[in-house]
């Protein structure tokens, strides 16, 4: 394209603010994280952890908990799955503390779910939460509530959930 072509430029969303942005485009956003493609439902996760670098942990809180918690109830193991994507992601971007009270919740009950991949997705994001909980200073949020959730999975009764959870518990050793 020329430039005189060219489209203009898009708001970013620190230019819209939360407020605009959650009446103007949050239901989009959240729409992709429904998305049956994969690939759709990771951009939006990604996205979501943007935003809250954005908008801030309040924000998180009022906005993005609430879905992952949503969607760690839903019937289609898809959106399950999602939850967990998002609790990998936005723990990189939230304080440990809420990593601990709100996002650690997710995974642990997905532990249990009936299907095996996401036990062993949720497995692998106990590991992922676990060893950034010791890393912040929380070892015993870690040691009390992740360490026996992939034990009970490692002697799961799917091969998979086994092997992962093993995975994940060898991370921890080294965390």
């Amino acid at each position: 394209l020329t430039a005189h072509a060219r489209a203009p430029p898009r708001p970013a969303p620190r230019q819209l603010g939360a407020e605009l942005f959650d009446r103007e485009l949050a239901a989009l956003c959240s729409s992709w994280l429904t998305d049956s493609v994969y690939a759709i439902r990771e951009v939006a996760v990604a996205n979501l952890t943007k935003l809250v670098g954005v908008f801030g942990t309040d924000w998180a809180q009022q906005r993005c908990l609430p879905q992952l918690v949503e969607s760690k109830g839903h019937t289609n193991y898809l959106h399950r799955m999602t939850a967990l994507l998002g609790a990998r992601a936005l723990a990189d971007v939230l304080p440990p503390e809420l990593v601990a009270e709100s996002l650690l919740p997710i995974a642990l009950d997905l532990a249990a779910d009936p299907v095996p991949n996401i036990r062993f997705n949720a497995a692998k994001t106990l590991a992922t939460l676990g060893a950034l909980l010791s890393a912040q200073g929380l070892p015993a949020a870690s040691e009390t509530r992740v360490r026996p959730a992939l034990e009970a999975l490692a002697a799961d009764r799917d091969e998979d959930v086994q092997y992962y959870a093993g995975q994940a518990l060898e991370e921890l050793g080294q965390a």
